[in-house]
């Protein structure tokens, strides 16, 4: 059973930068694509970004060009770099299985974007 935890986000001002991470525990790490995803209060799941097994990413497009997802198997740790930060990126990011299992949901991690 992997168990994911998040860590590193906070409270920043427009245009600043966080750096957030993903510890997974368990062998199958290394072999699985992954996802950073995140929910706003009233709404869905969403994923942001996303990387393989080989690090190919994928972004939404509302992140594109500001985040970057990034994985060292070694360390069995993804992480998100997130700069450019907006007052609606403003949610609580998870990790998470890309395609997300259900039963490895985390508590995730609030970043608050706000002068």
């Amino acid at each position: 059973q992997v168990q994911l935890v998040e860590s590193g986000g906070g409270l920043v001002q427009p245009g600043g930068s966080l750096r957030l991470s993903c510890a997974a525990s368990g062998s199958i790490f290394s072999i699985v694509s992954m996802g950073w995803y995140r929910q706003a209060p009233g709404k869905q799941r969403e994923l942001v970004a996303a990387i393989t097994r080989g690090g190919t990413t994928n972004y939404a497009d509302s992140v594109n060009g500001r985040f970057t997802i990034s994985r060292d198997n070694a360390k069995n740790t993804m992480y998100l770099q997130m700069n450019s930060l907006k007052p609606e990126d403003t949610a609580s990011y998870y990790c998470n299985f890309n395609p997300a299992l259900s039963a490895a949901w985390g508590q995730g991690t609030q970043v608050t974007v706000s002068s």
